[in-house]
């Protein structure tokens, strides 16, 4: 039986690497008692999988992870075994079964939703929607990418699917987000193809203004996975349902 997991990574957690938390969920599988598959031959280990790796530093409020079982309590109480059993700063949110033959969640990613925070200290001295205007009509939008062959020029434009300020510095007081001036949303491509991240998009815009982005300036939530499903961008937890 395959299951997908969603989970949320805040506070200081969000600065373990992503093979950490791969251990840690191993760990908390055991620790919840849940009965998970395991792998035949010398060295068994976990049928375990998971969507995609967050950056060290940021935020989420949608990770996910695919396991398979010999046999499963409900989603509810499989959710409150798991969260029993958590560190501070992650929480189990979804627990469901997907159909037999479904594609594992690392396969089938194709969009990603994001919040990044403009830090209250590294406000831009320029004006940052006229710049998001003018990258999102320019038809590329060129960044130095950094590879294991060395640097190379990529145009991010047409993996760029929405971007927009979310939040002035009046509106992000006024939530009681005290830190931030200047939120923005973004639905960037996402997966082992044309995997775009925030930062290259704060980049490029601070680059059309003659600016470097400060090293510390943003912070980054990621908010949902996507997967195309008839043409249609659907959260990967819509792919499974309820075990009741």
């Amino acid at each position: 039986m395959k299951i997908r997991i969603k989970f949320s990574k805040h506070g200081a957690i969000r600065y373990i690497g992503h093979l950490d938390v791969m251990r840690y969920f191993q760990k908390a599988m055991r620790r919840a008692d849940i009965d998970i598959k395991y792998t035949e031959g010398m060295s068994p280990h976990q049928v375990m999988s998971f969507a995609q790796p967050l950056s060290v530093g940021s935020e989420s409020d949608g990770e996910y992870l695919d396991i398979e079982v010999n046999h499963t309590d409900s989603s509810e109480i499989s959710v409150a075994k798991l969260n029993k059993v958590m560190a501070d700063g992650i929480r189990v949110l979804e627990y469901k079964q997907l159909p037999d033959d479904a594609k594992n969640a690392m396969s089938c990613i194709t969009a990603a939703d994001y919040e990044v925070d403009i830090r209250q200290e590294y406000k831009p001295d320029f004006d940052l929607r006229a710049a998001l205007t003018k990258c999102m009509l320019n038809s590329e939008l060129m960044i130095t990418k950094k590879t294991k062959k060395g640097e190379q020029e990529f145009d991010i434009r047409p993996y760029l699917y929405d971007v927009q300020i979310e939040s002035t510095e009046q509106q992000c007081l006024s939530m009681g987000n005290q830190d931030c001036c200047m939120r923005l949303f973004m639905r960037l491509s996402a997966g082992s193809e044309n995997n775009i991240k925030p930062k290259y998009v704060m980049e490029a815009l601070y680059r059309t203004e003659g600016r470097e982005l400060p090293e510390y300036a943003i912070h980054i939530t990621r908010k949902e996975l996507y997967m195309n499903q008839e043409d249609q961008l659907i959260p990967l937890g819509n792919a499974g349902d309820e075990i009741c």
